[in-house]
């Protein structure tokens, strides 16, 4: 799994840990809790976890008329260290008053990176996965500004939708890439964008994180970085093809976003990809797939990814030997396939499945 440093935000020294626990919807419900009993299951690893459960979601906006309540956000600001987000229930169509509550809580905390690793698992402990990437997302621009309208035109309907590219968060998304992209083995930059259409938004992201190795500040760090680039319909197009070209991608935020959940496909299941949103001051760990009404309460969700994403924000935060034990105790339930989940053709329970990691652990 993705073992490489990202940034470390707080001490070793510390004698606890403040977790704030986002379920959200659906099988947020399941698989958090789920996260929860590996990391307790860490012991002197980690400073001792303290747990806090928030509300956010789809169901507290239908029960309080809001999505992400102050509260929430209050208690992330000023009493956690870290957080881990479930999943959400967003509508397809318009609800007035409602908003994601997780693109609110990336902005409400400046969580401006979004990490995704995509790695397959090799079928012999040591071996070399087939497919070993990471996506680095930025995480509060691009269309994902929410700013849209709609018209009457002579055309009828017109809607528009406004896309934000800005010097400050390509510089820092492409500063936190060009750190992963560091220690990584292969230390390779893949820049995604559509420039030879958008020339002027993704001009201007390109052209900024190509510019960082440049920064005063930096003084040569990145030298040992190679920067690629790739359009974004042609990156899809080779991640399906030739997944082992990539190493770490950056891009603006829809594009990121897309892409990561395509290279979930590569390794048999959303259930698997973790991610992190990153900022200076603050990480919270969320699995990357969605809220699954069509399995929430049946007690097959797939933990893996939720899993994953509390050793990605414990790795965040300096604390690397729990990190390690949680993904190699995953690795191993994974590489055995005896305990497999529905959405890997197994017939485990989420249950069934955190026990086994439990007894790696």
């Amino acid at each position: 799994m993705f073992r490489a440093p990202i940034r470390s935000l707080s001490s070793t020294a510390k004698k606890s840990l403040k977790i704030g626990l986002i379920p959200a919807d659906g099988i947020g419900h399941e698989v958090i809790p789920a996260a929860k009993a590996a990391i307790e299951a860490l012991g002197s690893d980690i400073p001792k976890p303290e747990f806090v459960n928030l509300l956010a979601g789809w169901d507290t906006f239908t029960r309080t008329g809001t999505a992400l309540p102050h509260e929430t956000v209050d208690i992330l600001r000023n009493e956690c260290d870290c957080a881990l987000f479930g999943s959400v229930s967003s509508p397809s169509k318009r609800v007035v008053g409602y908003s994601s509550p997780i693109v609110a809580l990336r902005k409400e905390l400046d969580l401006y990176a979004n990490i995704r690793p995509v790695v397959s698992v090799a079928p012999e402990a040591g071996q070399k996965p087939s497919v070993d990437l990471v996506v680095v997302r930025e995480n509060t621009e691009c269309l994902y500004v929410k700013q849209e309208q709609q018209t009457i035109g002579e055309n009828g309907k017109e809607a528009r939708a406004t896309r934000l590219i800005t010097e400050r968060a390509s510089r820092r998304i492409g500063q936190m890439a060009f750190e992963i992209a560091l220690g990584r083995p292969r230390k390779l930059l893949t820049i995604i964008h559509k420039s030879n259409v958008l020339s002027i938004t993704d001009g201007l992201f390109r052209e900024t994180v190509r510019s960082v190795p440049a920064l005063p500040e930096v003084n040569g760090k990145y030298d040992g970085v190679t920067i690629m680039e790739q359009l974004v319909d042609s990156a899809v197009y080779r991640l399906f093809r030739e997944p082992e070209v990539f190493d770490v991608m950056v891009a603006p935020n829809l594009y990121g976003d897309i892409l990561s959940d395509a290279a979930a496909a590569l390794v048999g299941s959303l259930g698997l990809v973790p991610s992190v949103n990153a900022g200076d001051r603050f990480v919270m760990g969320e699995p990357v797939h969605g809220s699954a009404p069509d399995i929430a309460g049946k007690g097959i969700a797939n933990p893996v990814a939720s899993i994953r994403s509390a050793a990605l924000m414990l790795r965040h935060l300096g604390y690397s030997r729990g990190a390690d034990r949680l993904d190699t105790a995953v690795e191993q339930v994974l590489r055995e396939g005896a305990t497999l989940t529905p959405d890997l053709n197994g017939k485990s329970t989420t249950q069934e499945v955190l026990d086994a990691v439990l007894r790696k652990l």
